[in-house]
């Protein structure tokens, strides 16, 4: 059975996100999400609204840095969450197929305003048994 999950770890006044799949693509897609859960409980998000993200980039690293800051930039100017995220990664392209509502504050009850990225943590890995783990620290 495939291991697919999303976490947190602490990090002083910042928190970490940790996305873990059986492809880069789904360790990304879980980091996503679990970018969206600092905010609220996913559970509370419904999948009525689409919207796309592209990036680029040689360095997986600093394309999982561009995808979570594209993210971040939408839950902050369009109010948006997602609780459905479907990553595809081609050589250097990235394209995220995001599915979400806009921030009610009685449903949602947004815990926190992300601020953006950090290089701090930034780590995308294969590991031994074939996991794919993506991680960095958000600024809240």
């Amino acid at each position: 059975m495939e291991n697919i999950s999303w976490s947190h770890f602490d990090h002083q006044a910042d928190i970490g996100i940790e996305g873990r799949g059986p492809d880069k693509a789904l360790a990304f897609a879980q980091a996503g999400l679990a970018l969206n859960a600092v905010v609220s409980d996913l559970n509370s998000v419904k999948p009525r609204t689409g919207r796309v993200i592209k990036c680029s980039g040689d360095d997986p690293e600093l394309l999982f840095f561009d995808f979570i800051n594209e993210l971040i930039f939408l839950i902050s100017t369009e109010g948006m969450l997602f609780s459905q995220i479907e990553v595809e990664i081609t050589e250097d392209e990235l394209e995220a197929r995001l599915l979400g509502e806009s921030i009610d504050p009685d449903r949602h009850d947004p815990a926190v305003e992300i601020k953006g990225a950090s290089f701090n943590s930034l780590s995308v890995k294969e590991e031994k048994n074939g996991q794919w783990v993506a991680r960095c620290i958000v600024d809240v």
